[in-house]
């Protein structure tokens, strides 16, 4: 055999795994939306969504998955929820959480600014997994911190930053889970007419 048409041979060998292997993942889009109160006492939508990529049993890897996005409807305040395995993770404990900003959160239970060593959120599970990759259909969001204000002054223009109320029980969320790209992991939108000032 001569030696070009070895390695085309060879290559087209090491190619086939990888790109079997490369198709194993299934992508998911998870999200849900529930109404609560912010720490202002009106109520409003809250949307927490994440993508994920699963693998099967013998995949010699973990599930992965993005971090977990949390929206609450008429603020402009955006937590990013990590855990170990995000690069923006922070250093305010173990699990899944998201740690405070000083300049704009204030810890519940004391009223002090919010270190960036304070978990502001934490995704809790029945099964007490610790990454985002492993949360399920449904999952406990604890709430330790609030605004230092509501609203903040932005390029000249008053912004609301607020977002869901601490609380000592942790809110029960259930979330959906979709194949990404069907019709069905389209995120659903906050009514935004309800921000519009009378």
């Amino acid at each position: 055999m001569s030696s070009p048409t070895y390695l085309r041979l060879m290559a087209l060998v090491l190619a086939v795994p990888v790109v079997m292997l490369s198709g194993c993942a299934s992508y998911y889009t998870h999200y849900a939306m529930f109404p609560a109160e912010i720490s202002a006492g009106e109520t409003r939508q809250v949307r927490v969504n994440w993508q994920s990529a699963e693998y099967p049993e013998w995949w010699p890897g973990n599930n992965q998955a993005t971090t977990m996005k949390l929206e609450t409807q008429c603020s402009e305040r955006v937590w990013r929820i990590a855990d170990s395995s995000h690069g923006s993770a922070g250093d305010c404990g173990d699990g899944i959480r998201a740690c405070g900003d000083p300049s704009l959160d204030v810890l519940a239970a004391t009223g002090a600014p919010a270190t960036e060593q304070a978990a502001c959120l934490t995704v809790k599970m029945p099964q007490g997994k610790g990454r985002v990759a492993d949360v399920g259909s449904r999952f406990e969001l604890l709430v330790s911190c609030q605004p230092a204000k509501p609203n903040l002054i932005k390029d000249g223009e008053e912004v609301n930053v607020d977002y869901i109320r601490p609380s000592a029980v942790a809110y029960t969320v259930y979330a959906r889970k979709v194949p990404r790209g069907s019709l069905n992991a389209r995120l659903p939108d906050f009514d935004e007419t309800q921000c519009l000032e009378d």
